[in-house]
């Protein structure tokens, strides 16, 4: 199921313009078969407009797009015949049980009538929803829609899955179990693009990740190679006494020559180490930034050096950090 040289998607200068607002802006993407590749992006990025680009929703004004080596505007139908896309909302009817959805849906697809009660059985099991199954879907959690959903998208296995956001508004545990069946989707041999404004998500689930900001990639690569290009480590700080931290960031952003974010904890502090204008080693300069947070009086009751979050990658290359100390 590998596409040329083993490539899903290709893309080179892809642009997809709304009035004045390029929606996609010059857009490369390369991503390799097999795996799941996450386009990572605040809401308005471009992301669902770059999905709907490649699964022939709409046609680019400018660029190119290739899938499995197909031309997605010379070779529409082709591609439509490899990919499934699950959009950020349910596309199931409400009014119909999982299993009614699932048939339908078969048959639509050409499944003759016992095949295509076989398979929705199948993926009712598979997805658990075998309890649910004689259910309407309004009568569903949103997790189960979810399920539900994903399972009507690979009915018939795809080459190409087009997940846009797909754990939106879920809570933990329905997040996991959608996880889950993207990681069993991979397993049977799909490549999944999975769009997502979770940094966690891509974090648990993308092999390599695109970060898409107005438009643009900004980034690419994988999680390691995007949490290095911000710096070396990420000092974590929390404070005894919250009515220290405006004090105790003006220490850290003068020891270790970063800027600092003030994490929701509000006596939480969070500062990426990335040795501009010095020889030492991130531990050395995280030691050094204990050192002046205890001659400035400042209790500090964890501090911890790790690799910098996708969070703190994100707030990097976009430049939309959170108020500084």
């Amino acid at each position: 199921m590998a596409g040329t040289n083993g490539v899903a998607v290709e893309t080179e200068g892809l642009v997809k313009a709304f009035g004045a607002n390029r929606a996609v802006d010059g857009v490369d993407l390369r991503v390799p078969a097999g795996t799941v590749y996450g386009l990572l992006g605040p809401n308005g990025a471009g992301k669902t407009t770059a999905v709907k680009l490649l699964a022939t929703l709409l046609r680019p004004d400018a660029g190119h797009a290739r899938v499995f080596g197909h031309d997605v505007v010379a070779e529409a139908d082709t591609v439509r015949g490899r990919v499934s896309l699950t959009g950020q909302y349910a596309s199931v009817d409400e009014d119909l049980t999982g299993t009614e959805n699932l048939v339908l849906l078969a048959r639509l697809l050409g499944h003759g009538r016992p095949a295509a009660r076989d398979r929705s059985a199948q993926l009712l099991d598979a997805f658990g929803l075998t309890d649910a199954a004689d259910r309407q879907v309004k009568n569903y959690s949103g997790g189960m829609r979810r399920r539900i959903d994903i399972a009507a998208s690979i009915l018939n296995t795809p080459d190409l899955l087009f997940l846009d956001e797909p754990t939106t508004g879920l809570d933990p545990r329905s997040r996991n179990q959608v996880w889950d069946i993207v990681r069993a989707v991979v397993d049977q041999g799909t490549t999944v693009l999975l769009t997502t404004q979770y940094l966690d998500e891509a974090d648990q689930l993308a092999s390599r990740i695109a970060v898409i900001d107005r438009g643009k990639v900004i980034a690419e690569g994988t999680k390691g190679e995007l949490k290095a290009s911000v710096g070396s480590g990420s000092v974590h700080v929390r404070l005894r006494d919250a009515e220290q931290r405006a004090e105790a960031g003006r220490v850290l952003t003068t020891a270790l020559n970063a800027a600092v974010q003030l994490d929701p904890d509000p006596v939480a502090l969070t500062a990426t180490v990335n040795g501009h204008g010095t020889d030492l080693g991130a531990a050395e300069q995280a030691a050094r930034a204990l050192a002046e947070l205890a001659r400035a009086g400042i209790t500090v009751d964890n501090f911890a050096l790790g690799q910098p979050s996708l969070d703190e990658v994100f707030l990097a290359l976009t430049d939309r950090k959170g108020p500084a100390a």
